[in-house]
């Protein structure tokens, strides 16, 4: 009788899931944050150094892309480290980098050293979203897959967000060099609590038997072919991965606008006041918080209620994209209270596809020894588009004697080309259960779970 009582205890207190990979994902989103706040602080500072180095239009447009010029190049390397050694190595060590080029900034003469420090820069951050990827598919189910993604990208948002007031009010009151030794030296911080915290799940002693095995709950099909070699050649061949990578390649041609050109559009052009930019700039960026979480709840909620994966995930890219396009009005607004309307609205769609698009290497890699791989070479498309946008920009403005309206409708355009190509190229697999069969989700267990073994080997890297 002592003993019958004793066991529901038991299998209880065993099935009670612990909660681990949330406070893994909070850590990415932070590094992610960190990140942000870096790579936007020369947008936000670059009317400050253009007054102290007289760069003009043409020659800005170049240096807010310099950054993404190395950023682009070490992706697919980035995803290959990330694959081999695991993100609680590669991590790290591209925090400190990115940190220490940062810092660097505050030292420059004049553009050819500002180029120099920012080529540094893009180095250091280039591992950050495939490690970030490689995180969420390593640590969550395939159905918490786009709500996990969109917690880590609001790490974009808030850094883009906080870049805004944060680079603003050191510079006025400190002057622009000191922002990027403040900036520069938090991302120090960040590596401690993530070498103390990050462990592969299966080697995780604050991970018990229960969210291991929610965690793989539907993972039957990636998990079966782990370990399995999946050669670059093979990626290459594959279309799903130049579909991924053009998709993100104009998606970015419209979002670098917020990473770059945005300040100098609304101080110049748009004539607001340093005092006005400061109170109502990081607006999108606030809002795009709260949407890109937005989009992961849509999407997961739609993959559980029994849609396939193929719409749960593709209708808030879609129609985030279809939406962003709204950018294309700027010009032909003529009140600033409209126009940041219009901003905002488009930087919150943009946002609102972003989780989805983010869970998608996950979703049609091979193996889960390749999706830092794949995720590196979709990342690489963002980085093209990031590249491209800012020296065109520059270029337009220098030609058309500082007009805006090129650009912006050219950004509207690039938006409706990328959801055509999410729409009618990517193709998502459908779940494959444990039996099987396909379907949308594989439910754990209720009887299983709780009581059974911790096996599995760690994937490449991890420990």
């Amino acid at each position: 009788m002592l003993n019958s009582t004793k066991q529901p205890v038991a299998v209880a207190a065993r099935a009670r899931r612990s909660q681990m990979r949330w406070t893994i994902v909070a850590f990415s989103a932070l590094g992610l944050t960190i990140a942000y706040l870096d790579r936007a602080a020369l947008s936000v500072a670059l009317p400050f150094i253009s007054e102290d180095f007289h760069i003009s239009p043409a020659v800005q447009g170049v240096l807010l892309s310099s950054f993404f010029w190395t950023y682009a190049l070490f992706q697919v390397p980035s995803g290959w480290l990330l694959d081999k050694f695991g993100p609680r190595v590669i991590y790290p060590i591209a925090v400190g980098w990115w940190s220490v080029w940062t810092a660097l900034t505050a030292f420059a003469t004049g553009v050819t050293s500002l180029i120099v420090f920012r080529l540094g820069l893009g180095i250091g951050e280039a591992p950050v979203q495939p490690a970030n990827i490689k995180v969420v598919s390593t640590w969550f189910p395939r159905r918490e897959r786009a709500f996990a993604s969109s917690l880590f990208d609001m790490g974009q948002q808030i850094g883009s967000a906080l870049s805004i007031p944060i680079v603003t009010s050191i510079a006025v009151f400190a002057g622009w060099r000191w922002t990027f030794v403040v900036i520069g030296a938090v991302g120090l911080l960040w590596i401690l609590g993530w070498l103390a915290i990050y462990r592969a799940p299966q080697n995780h002693k604050r991970v018990n038997a229960a969210e291991l095995d929610h965690i793989r709950s539907d993972q039957a099909e990636m998990v079966r072919h782990s370990g399995e070699e999946v050669r670059w050649s093979t990626l290459l061949r594959d279309n799903q991965t130049w579909a991924l990578l053009l998709g993100y390649v104009f998606r970015s041609l419209a979002g670098a606008f917020f990473l770059t050109w945005y300040p100098s559009y609304l101080l110049n052009e748009r004539g607001f006041t340093e005092a006005e930019f400061g109170m109502v700039g990081a607006l999108p960026a606030v809002i795009g918080i709260g949407s890109t979480v937005l989009g992961g709840i849509v999407s997961d909620r739609m993959l559980a209620s029994g849609l396939s994966p193929n719409v749960a995930r593709k209708v808030p890219i879609i129609s985030g994209l279809v939406l962003s396009a709204c950018i294309g009005f700027s010009p032909f607004v003529e009140s600033n209270v409209v126009l940041m309307v219009v901003l905002t609205v488009s930087s919150a769609a943009h946002s609102f596809a972003g989780a989805a698009i983010l869970s998608l290497p996950a979703e049609v890699s091979p193996s889960p020894d390749r999706v830092g791989s794949l995720a590196g070479f979709q990342n690489f498309g963002s980085q093209l588009g990031n590249l491209i946008s800012p020296i065109a920009i520059g270029l337009a403005l220098t030609a058309s004697d500082g007009s805006y309206l090129w650009p912006l409708v050219f950004a509207a355009i690039s938006c409706l080309v990328s959801a055509a190509v999410y729409g009618f190229w990517v193709r998502i697999k459908p779940v494959e259960q444990q039996d099987g069969r396909t379907g949308t989700e594989t439910p754990a267990d209720p009887q299983d779970p709780a009581g059974s073994p911790r096996t599995g080997t760690p994937q490449n890297g991890e420990s």
